[in-house]
């Protein structure tokens, strides 16, 4: 186990990864994600990353609409929205099966940093997964190496992690690391 209570797993595709559990009720899911849509929009991407595809969307504007109904978060932007099954599932118009409101429902939270091949730490972010473990979201938060349109910056901005240590210091009771800020730069190792 790492700092606390994380762990470092290796995944295909995404590198090294340490991983920082989080609760999965309502109650942090909520407002974590509340948070993030109508706070933090214009700082965030949010998307999925998967072996093969890689969506990461940027608000073009702050949400007209951020609510909860029937187990699903709602974020409403004026020409699209997104649903996310974070809390209890059960069918407004016909009861869903039990087991299918679990499949739907977030099991696992976690925010995460990916590891350079150092064991730096060179990106930030939040991963749901779903009841049967596959990826409902990733929320990917500012990076000090990329500028606001994800361009490589000549030299990190480390104020780019004030969201990062803001998440960590509320959802996780940790202060900041002075580990996130030892990479030279951002880079893929996969």
């Amino acid at each position: 186990m790492g700092a606390g209570g994380s762990r470092v797993v290796t995944e295909p595709g995404n590198g090294t990864l340490e991983i920082f559990p989080l609760d999965t009720t309502a109650a942090t899911l909520v407002p974590l994600c509340t948070e993030l849509f109508r706070d933090h929009w214009a700082a965030i991407r949010f998307g999925i990353l998967i072996q093969g595809s890689v969506l990461e969307i940027r608000a073009p504007a702050a949400p007209v609409t951020v609510a909860m109904l029937d187990g699903y978060l709602t974020v409403a932007f004026d020409a699209w929205h997104l649903h996310i099954c974070i809390d209890d599932h059960r069918g407004l118009d016909r009861p869903v099966d039990p087991q299918l409101a679990q499949h739907r429902r977030t099991a696992r939270a976690e925010f995460y940093r990916r590891l350079d091949p150092d064991a730096r730490p060179v990106s930030w972010g939040l991963r749901l997964f779903n009841g049967r473990g596959e990826q409902q979201l990733t929320v990917f938060l500012p990076n000090p190496f990329l500028d606001e349109n994800d361009q490589n910056l000549a030299s990190p901005n480390w104020t780019r992690l004030t969201l990062w240590d803001d998440l960590r210091r509320r959802y996780l009771g940790l202060d900041p690391d002075p580990r996130d800020r030892t990479a030279p730069r951002f880079v893929h190792d996969e």
